[in-house]
């Protein structure tokens, strides 16, 4: 029609290299897992355009490959069957990588279950991070998820010691994953004496804090410290210990980081943080039981019995991480070209999931 912009020309492939489209366009683990034959396309604008249906179909050429995470970088899908209707209607390959099977921000699964159940009838291959979260990928939706560890995303500050007998927890106000911060302070300060230490509660600039947890620290049972997000690393780094407090979710980002620094966490029994890491203690806590004190207490104090674990060896962090991009490599390439074939084996090798 008159005055309607020209069509947009595709963008001509780089030689060799794979474009593809990530949901989100930047974020940590997006840039460790990226690999260096890829280009990425598009802006970092959120949400991300590669949700919308008609910016999709208006520049499906400009892609090979279109890889969503699904439950990490804020993805929200609002109009889901339009989507995924266009990304098959285009025949887009569709790369999906769970990070969450529940996600901690909202009040119940079913708004997940049904974006899951969607994307996933959807994709052409789906990554997750833990054998567990790949158990009940199966059982649930019955896909088969290749299993791929979550690779390093911090690295300690040689500058930076842990305080023996630190422990830490990052609380903000009540939420369906922490309805009551003011409980898990107080049980894991509880701990922390007990093992002979001390907690600190830390909050990000911004962050409404919990009255009942500023109670705690006004009266000298806890520490509060509010640090700026690009500290949240060294904030982890200085701690003997680290609690999550969520009672719902499947992976955490935090996680790693305390393995990449050297800080023990204590995680709660709820998703799939033991197989993340073994130096992993963990504590009653999910959205069927609620918090259980006694066990969060109990275990802070058995974690500060153990040494302070040394931070990840980078060598094999990194070995770790090339071959978390070797999967994504042959994954692109097998779906801008099918005529390869995905090896059998495909992240099932001894690096797989480690």
């Amino acid at each position: 029609m008159p005055g309607d912009p020209p069509p947009a020309r595709p963008l001509a492939p780089p030689s060799g290299r794979t474009r593809v489209a990530s949901v989100p366009f930047a974020d940590a683990y997006v840039d460790a897992v990226l690999p260096a034959d890829a280009v990425r396309v598009g802006t970092a604008g959120r949400p991300s355009p590669w949700l919308d249906a008609d910016h999709l179909a208006r520049h499906a050429g400009d892609i090979d490959v279109l890889h969503l995470h699904v439950g990490h970088g804020g993805v929200e899908l609002s109009r889901l069957e339009e989507w995924t209707g266009e990304v098959r209607r285009l025949g887009i390959p569709l790369v999906v990588t769970v990070h969450q099977l529940r996600d901690p921000r909202e009040p119940g699964r079913r708004r997940l279950d049904a974006q899951l159940a969607a994307v996933l009838a959807t994709a052409e291959v789906v990554l997750t991070l833990t054998p567990s979260a790949a158990d009940e990928i199966a059982d649930r939706f019955g896909r088969t998820a290749i299993v791929l560890a979550h690779p390093s995303v911090a690295e300690p500050d040689p500058e930076l010691g842990a305080e023996r007998g630190l422990v830490g927890v990052r609380l903000g106000r009540a939420s369906a994953a922490v309805p009551d911060p003011a409980a898990v302070a107080r049980a894991s300060a509880s701990g922390a004496v007990s093992g002979g230490g001390r907690l600190r509660v830390l909050a990000e600039v911004g962050w409404d804090i919990d009255p009942g947890v500023r109670a705690l620290a006004e009266a000298g049972e806890l520490e509060l410290v509010v640090h700026r997000p690009e500290e949240a690393v060294a904030q982890l780094q200085q701690l003997h210990v680290a609690v999550l407090p969520e009672r719902c979710g499947t992976h955490s980002r935090e996680l790693e980081v305390c393995r990449d620094v050297g800080t023990r966490v204590v995680a709660p029994s709820c998703g799939f943080f033991a197989d993340q890491w073994s130096e992993v203690v963990t504590y009653g806590n999910d959205e069927v039981d609620g918090l259980d004190e006694v066990s969060l207490t109990a275990a802070v104090a058995a974690a500060l019995t153990r040494p302070m674990p040394r931070p990840a060896d980078r060598a094999w962090r990194e070995e770790q991480r090339e071959a978390v991009l070797r999967v994504h490599a042959e994954v692109y390439a097998q779906l801008k070209d099918p005529v390869l074939l995905i090896p059998r084996e495909l992240g099932t090798g001894p690096n797989a999931g480690v």
